[in-house]
């Protein structure tokens, strides 16, 4: 992952998923892919639960992820939620530890 995970894909559908928190993924405007085909990508709340799912994740930075931004940064005001994922480091840990040295 952009953030330096490591995240295993589930292979078994027609196509490979990825389950991976959506902060770990800024910064990334292309979808992944395996073997030329793209990755289901699930990107998940800082709880692990789905909050968007995509096989274009250029069309979500720019369509969807403004209405799941507004959607849980008041539940999970921790995290970073950027206006411009596209330019953000992505990370994995929350507002708290990015100060910290």
């Amino acid at each position: 992952m952009p953030s330096g995970s490591r995240v295993r894909v589930e292979y078994g559908g027609e196509q490979p998923v990825l389950a991976v928190k959506l902060q770990e993924m800024f910064g990334l405007a292309e979808t992944p892919r395996v073997a030329g085909v793209p990755v289901l990508v699930h990107l998940l709340s800082p709880a692990g639960r789905p909050a968007a799912v995509t096989a274009d994740l250029a069309s979500f930075w720019r369509d969807g992820y403004r209405a799941v931004r507004s959607e849980l940064r008041g539940r999970y005001p921790k995290h970073p939620w950027p206006e411009d994922p596209a330019t953000t480091a992505p990370t994995r840990h929350t507002k708290a530890r990015l100060g910290r040295s």
